[in-house]
């Protein structure tokens, strides 16, 4: 009974199965007071193209921190009863409701992820999340681009910035083919000058560990290989544990023995790692 009171909510959200009862279940009680905090703190944020998600004790009110043993459930209601509020700032920009729905529906994708990783109900990356809630990362095809200002600083609502770039995010539940990486930034080429016409973007960046040059250099020929030529390399920074976490969803170093080494991603990955390397991010942008 709980999830069909909430249906409209969930189906927006893309949140299913076990989730999507659970979510119910917190909608279905009056907020207390650390979920209304953590909503203020997205609602300050709206609009204003942040580069960096909220952190848990930047979300409190006189210097008091969202943070007690229930974090997780804390923003998972946070998240829920905020992003009929940030649907609604879509539409009032003229944004359609299947790309809002499309970028919104990473809240029911994480959800999925973390129940993969820990086998429960949670959300590891909710602060991932608040980056969403601000208004300005779209889905747009097979890929995210994040509207910010050059400098990553906050701009008030309605105020422009002199230099704009989009950051680029890659959701796990797709392939990487040419064709669909095209369509993206062609949307995006359109998407952005339309909706927001006084922060033109002339520059697309990515921060990811597909960039790390080994990955290129060992599988050539791959999808990721293809995407990671897309930009120029401007540095790499370490990243130890990132390859583990989005090849296999496993936080950490441990026990990678018993980690499959089925496909060749999965091989290069654990053998970098055998050999006493070390797993980078690349950062590169492209000019749109």
């Amino acid at each position: 009974m709980a999830v069909t009171q909430h249906v409209e909510l969930l189906t927006l959200l893309d949140i299913t199965g076990e989730d999507a009862v659970e979510c119910a279940r917190l909608l279905d009680t009056p907020p207390e007071e650390p979920v209304l905090r953590a909503i203020t703190a997205m609602q300050e944020r709206l609009g204003t193209f942040p580069l960096d998600s909220i952190r848990a004790e930047d979300a409190g009110r006189d210097g008091g921190a969202v943070r007690n043993d229930g974090e997780e459930t804390v923003w998972i209601e946070a998240l829920l009863r905020f992003a009929p509020v940030v649907h609604a700032y879509h539409l009032d920009l003229g944004i359609s409701p299947d790309v809002s729905a499309a970028s919104l529906a990473d809240l029911g994708l994480q959800l999925r992820i973390n129940r993969r990783v820990h086998g429960r109900f949670g959300l590891d990356t909710w602060a991932w999340l608040t980056l969403h809630m601000a208004g300005n990362l779209f889905r747009l095809g097979r890929l995210q681009f994040h509207l910010v200002p050059a400098g990553g600083h906050l701009v008030p609502a309605g105020g422009q910035g002199s230099e704009w770039v989009l950051g680029v995010h890659i959701p796990e539940d797709g392939g990487l083919s040419p064709d669909l990486v095209d369509a993206s930034f062609d949307e995006a080429k359109w998407f952005f000058p339309r909706h927001f016409p006084d922060k033109p973007a002339r520059k697309a960046t990515c921060d990811s560990w597909m960039l790390d040059p080994y990955l290129v250099e060992r599988l050539p020929q791959s999808n990721i290989a293809s995407f990671a030529r897309r930009f120029t390399l401007d540095r790499c920074t370490d990243a130890p544990t990132d390859a583990i976490y989005f090849t296999f969803r496993q936080r950490g170093l441990d026990a990678l023995d018993k980690l499959p080494r089925e496909t060749s991603l999965q091989r290069v990955v654990l053998e970098r790692i055998d050999d006493g390397g070390t797993w980078q991010l690349g950062h590169g942008h492209l000019a749109l």
